[in-house]
C-alpha cells in the first residue's frame, strides 16, 4: 500500500509543470560601483529584463522579450516608468526606514535592501503561488503571508515593521492582487513570446564517472532543460536510497542544466553490478533514460592495474634501451678521445722527423 501511495505521489509530481516569474529588487546605500536601485527579472530562472533606475537603463535580455515590448508598447511604457520613476523612490524610502530602525546613520556605511517577489504558476492545475520577501544587509527580514494577509517577522528587529505594515491593509490587498492576478498574467504573456526557448525540452547525455576504483560511481546527466528532472539508482528495478547521494541541479553556461547521483559500490560484488541501473526522468518527456551499471562504460582518469603493469614494462624497456645507447655512445666518444691522445709508433716518428728536418 505504501509503495502504491509513493508511486501515485511521484506520478503527480512528475506530471506537474510549473513556471515562475521573479523580481529581484535591490536598493543600496554606500556601495561602490553598484546602482542605488536595480531590478533583475527572471522567468523560469532565466534573466529576461534588467533595470538600472539610477542610470536610467532598461534592457530586455532575450530577443523574444524585445519582441514582446515592440509589440506591446503599453507594457514597455509601464515597466520603464516603474524602473525610472516609481520604484526607485519607493524603495529608497523603505531603505531609509530600515536604516533608522537599526539606528544606522543615513548616508554612512554600506546598507542593502533586497526584495524577492513574484509568482509560481502550475500549468497543469492552474494553481498560483505568490511570494514577497525582504532582506536587509544580507539577512532575511520580513515576508508576506498571503493566506493570513499579514506580514511575518523573520528576525526580532522586524516586529516593529510588521506591526506598522499589518495596519496598512490596503497595501496588503494590492500586493495580493499583483502577486496572484497581475503577475501570473505577465508570466503567461512572457511564456507566449518565449515558448520556443522556455517551453522546450532538451534531453541530456548521461555518463558513468568514477575518480578511482574505490570511489562511488557517479551517474552524471548534462545538457537537459528544463530543470524539472529527477535521477536515482535502482537495484532489480526498485529505487534504492542506501549508499546513494544526490547532487544539486546546477546551471550550465548555455542555459541548460546538469545533475548527478552517486552510488557507493564498495559493498557491491562484481557479479551484482548488472542488477543496478541509473534512471533519469525529465518532466514532459515520456521515456526515461536508463543507464546500466557497466564497468566497461565508466569514464575515469585512473589506469586499471593490468594496464598499469603493461605501461610499467614498456617504460622499463624504454629506459633500458636508452641507458644501453647512452653507454655505447659514451664508450665510443671515450675511445675516440683515447685514440687522439695515443703517441705515434716509432716508424712514423722517424718518417715525420725527416719531413720536418729543414736540412734534408
Amino acid at each position: 500500500m505504501m509503495k502504491l501511495v509513493l508511486l501515485l505521489l511521484l506520478c503527480h509530481v512528475s506530471s506537474s509543470v510549473k513556471h515562475s516569474l521573479k523580481y529581484y529588487t535591490t536598493a543600496s546605500s554606500g556601495v561602490p560601483n553598484l546602482p542605488e536601485f536595480m531590478i533583475v527579472v527572471q522567468v523560469d530562472d532565466i534573466q529576461v529584463t534588467y533595470c538600472d533606475g539610477s542610470n536610467k537603463i532598461f534592457e530586455p535580455r532575450q530577443d523574444w522579450m524585445k519582441k514582446l515590448y515592440d509589440e506591446n508598447l503599453e507594457v514597455w511604457k509601464l515597466h520603464t516608468e516603474q524602473c525610472f520613476e516609481i520604484q526607485p523612490q519607493r524603495f529608497k524610502n523603505r531603505l531609509n526606514s530600515f536604516i533608522q530602525l537599526f539606528n544606522h546613520s543615513e548616508g554612512s556605511g554600506v546598507h542593502i535592501l533586497q526584495v524577492m517577489s513574484g509568482c509560481e504558476l502550475d500549468e497543469t492545475t492552474g494553481e498560483v503561488t505568490g511570494f514577497e520577501q525582504y532582506g536587509y544587509d544580507g539577512e532575511d527580514f520580513i515576508e508576506l503571508d498571503l493566506k493570513m494577509l499579514t506580514w511575518t517577522a523573520l528576525r526580532p528587529e522586524a516586529d516593529i515593521i510588521k506591526q506598522e505594515w499589518d495596519e496598512d491593509t490596503v497595501t496588503i490587498r494590492n500586493n495580493k492582487k499583483f502577486l496572484t492576478q497581475i503577475f501570473p498574467e505577465w508570466l503567461k504573456l512572457r511564456l507566449k513570446y518565449g515558448n520556443s526557448s522556455l517551453l522546450r525540452t532538451d534531453v541530456p547525455s548521461v555518463s558513468l564517472l568514477q575518480k578511482t576504483p574505490s570511489s562511488p560511481v557517479s551517474c552524471h546527466a548534462t545538457g537537459f532543460y528544463p530543470d524539472r528532472a529527477m535521477m536515482f539508482w535502482r537495484k532489480d528495478g526498485e529505487e534504492i536510497h542506501e549508499g546513494v547521494e544526490h547532487g544539486e541541479i546546477l546551471p550550465n553556461h548555455d542555459g541548460s542544466f546538469q545533475m548527478n547521483v552517486d552510488l557507493d559500490i564498495s559493498s557491491v560484488s562484481p557479479e551484482d553490478w548488472r542488477r543496478y541501473d541509473c534512471v533519469f526522468h525529465l518532466s514532459g518527456v515520456e521515456d526515461d533514460i536508463i543507464t546500466k551499471l557497466d564497468e566497461t562504460q565508466i569514464r575515469t582518469n585512473w589506469v586499471k592495474s593490468s594496464n598499469k603493469t603493461t605501461i610499467i614494462i614498456i617504460i622499463s624497456a624504454v629506459v633500458v634501451v636508452v641507458v644501453v645507447f647512452a653507454a655505447a655512445a659514451g664508450f665510443m666518444v671515450h675511445k675516440k678521445k683515447q685514440d687522439q691522445k695515443a703517441p705515434p709508433d716509432p716508424e712514423n716518428i722517424s718518417e715525420l722527423s725527416e719531413r720536418l728536418d729543414p736540412e734534408t
